[in-house]
Parts: structure tokens; sequence; C-alpha cells
């Protein structure tokens, strides 16, 4: 159904492909779901720094994009809508998982070394460096650095202030910058 659907579509601009959607067309859902799905994905993973709660999150995304495409009215670009759609739902989700998030991680990750964490992401560079940032450091990092935010938009989507988003920031950014030196 997959490559059907990727022929029926092919020669579609985004724009007709999304008001099919719109119109509950699931083919054409189907199609959006596949062009974006790693993108998703990616943002997740590095809000989430946990592959399973990323593609937990990622699906999350998706499903709640079903039922709010309507929302979409095309003024901005649908990947732009959609990234501001995926950290808002990501961050909402981790903030649900969050007390069992802290229990998953200290048991996974008690008595596992730093290699072996980064084994089980199967990452590497700054996205394994990423991933060892403290969490609102690490949300703070890929809002504004990775995603292009502005720190008024990350301190209402995260609820703090300004200057702590700014704070947060500059933490990451100065622990990135050590352990990039020490490695």
């Amino acid at each position: 159904m997959l490559i059907k659907a990727e022929q029926r579509f092919a020669a579609i601009k985004e724009e007709q492909l999304i008001s099919l959607v719109q119109q509950g067309d699931r083919a054409a859902f189907e199609q959006l779901y596949t062009q974006y799905i790693n993108r998703v994905y990616g943002l997740c993973l590095r809000l989430t720094a946990d592959k399973s709660i990323a593609e937990d999150a990622s699906q999350e995304v998706f499903v709640q994009l079903w039922q709010k495409i309507s929302n979409f009215d095309g003024k901005a670009k649908f990947s732009t809508w959609l990234h501001s759609v995926t950290a808002n739902i990501t961050i909402s989700y981790l903030r649900k998982q969050k007390s069992w998030l802290q229990k998953v991680v200290s048991i996974e990750t008690q008595g596992m070394d730093e290699h072996a964490i980064e084994a089980e992401h199967d990452l590497n560079g700054l996205d394994k460096l990423i991933l060892r940032l403290p969490e609102r450091a690490r949300m703070v990092f890929v809002l504004y650095a990775v995603e292009g935010y502005r720190h008024e938009e990350i301190a209402t989507i995260l609820n703090m202030a300004v200057g702590s988003s700014k704070a947060q920031y500059h933490r990451a950014r100065n622990l990135l910058k050590e352990w990039y030196e020490n490695e």
C-alpha cells in the first residue's frame, strides 16, 4: 500500500497533500507520515535523550497531528508548524512521563559506564554530548541551537523565565564545550 500511496501522491504539492489529510484521506496522511517521521523522531530524541520515549512521543505527535491537522492554516510552512507542534507535544509527553522516566533512567544507567549508554543510543558526535546534558539545559539547547526558537518562545514553552532559558542555554554550551575538549 505504501508504494501505491507514494505513486499516487508523487506529483502533488505538499499543500494539496495537507488539504487531502485535512479532508480525512488516510493514504495522504500515510504519505505525510513517511515524509516527516525521521525529522519528528530526531527532534523527539534530542529532547528526550531516550530512544524508547522518543519513539512513543513521535507516535503521539502523529496521533495528535491526525486529530488536529485542521488547525494548520497554511500561514507558516508546514514543516515549521510541525516542528513547533512536535516540540510542544514532546515536552508535554515528557512532563507526563517525568516521574516514570526518572525511575527508569536511574535504573537503566545504574552501573552502566558512559560508553555503554552511548552504545545503547547508537549515536555519535554532538548528539552523544547533547544526551548527557541535564534535562532542562538539553531542552533549551535543542530548542534554541538546533531548532532556532527564541528564548522568549522557549520560556513560554517550558514555563520558565527568559533569563532562565538563557542561563540554561549557556550552561549547556559550557558543558558541551568542556566535554568536547576533554574527549
